[in-house]
């Protein structure tokens, strides 16, 4: 074991904060994972257990062996994957499922391990990794509008196009990071505002051609406007029942909360283990429960802005903030929508909710963020030798005289 501590390169604090989430999100999971154990199931928890630790264990050996490799290999191989991620978003939408007519096109079956794999998640981090590449790339440089389409503008579009359709929270969240990062990598505003604006145009077409020929493409449009129309009406229907009993669940709480495993609303509340976790986190561990997430996510975001600008070149500062900031914006979104500050997205909460896919890409992000942060500390070791290695004939001489 100290060993393998030994072995542990990166920011440390970044490697605390992930494991003290992972080790709060046991309770919670095994809690609410009692309605699916008996709607769905035998009745074991146990099982849900089980298979959260396992996606735990693995997605913490995803960011081991990741945190190894330099990081400066992600610049080539998010060219490589790009293709690989773009071939797999077209599998995923042929697949064809579908849920009451609406497209759910959003996992595919992992051979031979009977594992499903949601491949958006996938393209949300290798999309970023590469756009960190492009910008890191033209640094300095005056680009014009048509020369960025191509390289940079193509592979965000048809990612995006392909996720669409069985998933706009996803997508709208990638575009906005997108933005985001370009912004900060010094991509100019006037085509950001061009490139916004045809988002907005193709969004709108899309809807438009979904309602004009519902059965040529399944959809979920109409899903997606009902939220939105619920959301902005205030009024209290029969679509916003996971909403209501999140509500409940969250007033019930308090400020220390029923208890661990003596959350009612579980019972009631359809993907308590997932999308509305935190409201049964803040049922059982009241507002200190949800104060101390808050808490840990804002302390990795400054954790992240700090390898950022430690980094020792433009790719690794734009790297750390492309595949950082969105895991800290989706934690946002996910308690946002539990106290109906936001429309229902789907959206888990990172290192918390049950799912290999969340939990795996999660972990490979801030596995990519401590490849940078060990290539700074390498740095400096070095620097330090090297000025221990000049110090030492000057001490030496000044020992003899």
């Amino acid at each position: 074991m100290q060993a393998l501590f030994n072995n542990i390169k990166g920011d440390r604090l970044i490697w605390a904060i992930a494991a003290l989430l992972a080790i709060f999100s046991f309770l919670p999971v095994y809690s609410a994972a009692s309605n699916l154990a008996y709607v769905g199931g035998s009745g074991n928890t146990f099982g849900f257990f089980v298979k959260h630790f396992m996606h735990l264990f693995l997605g913490f050996a995803i960011m081991y062996g990741v945190h190894k490799i330099p990081y400066r290999y992600f610049r080539g191989l998010s060219m490589v994957m790009v293709p690989i991620v773009l071939v797999l978003l077209v599998v995923t939408m042929l697949q064809g499922t579908t849920i009451d007519g609406a497209n759910a096109s959003r996992w595919i079956q992992i051979p031979f391990v009977g594992m499903s794999f949601q491949t958006s998640t996938l393209a949300a981090v290798v999309l970023m990794v590469y756009v960190a590449r492009y910008l890191s790339k033209i640094q300095d440089k005056k680009v014009t509008f048509t020369e960025t389409l191509l390289p940079l503008w193509a592979p965000v579009f048809f990612i995006l196009i392909l996720i669409l359709p069985a998933n706009f929270s996803t997508t709208a969240i990638m575009f906005l990071m997108v933005m985001m990062l370009s912004f900060i990598g010094g991509y100019p505003i006037k085509y950001l505002a061009v490139i916004i604006g045809t988002g907005i145009v193709a969004l709108l077409l899309f809807v438009l051609v979904a309602k004009a020929f519902p059965d040529v493409m399944p959809n979920r449009v109409d899903t997606w406007m009902s939220r939105v129309e619920n959301f902005a009406n205030g009024e209290d229907t029969e679509a916003d029942y996971q909403i209501e009993k999140a509500k409940i669940a969250i007033a019930s709480g308090g400020i220390q909360g029923v208890g661990p495993g003596k959350s009612r609303q579980k019972n009631f509340l359809p993907q308590s283990s997932s999308d509305f976790i935190f409201a049964i986190i803040i049922e059982e561990y009241g507002l200190i429960g949800g104060l101390f997430l808050l808490v840990m996510y804002s302390w990795l975001l400054f954790r992240i802005v700090i390898v950022s600008q430690k980094s020792d070149t433009i790719f690794g500062k734009l790297l750390v903030l492309g595949v950082g900031l969105p895991i800290v914006f989706q934690a946002l979104i996910n308690m946002a929508v539990a106290v109906e500050l936001f429309p229902v997205t789907g959206q888990t909460l990172p290192l918390i909710s049950s799912g290999g896919t969340s939990i795996w890409m999660t972990c490979l992000a801030i596995g990519i963020i401590l490849s940078v942060s060990a290539r700074r500390q390498e740095i400096k070791n070095n620097e330090d030798n090297e000025d221990s290695d000049n110090d030492n004939p000057l001490e030496i001489l000044s020992e003899t005289i």
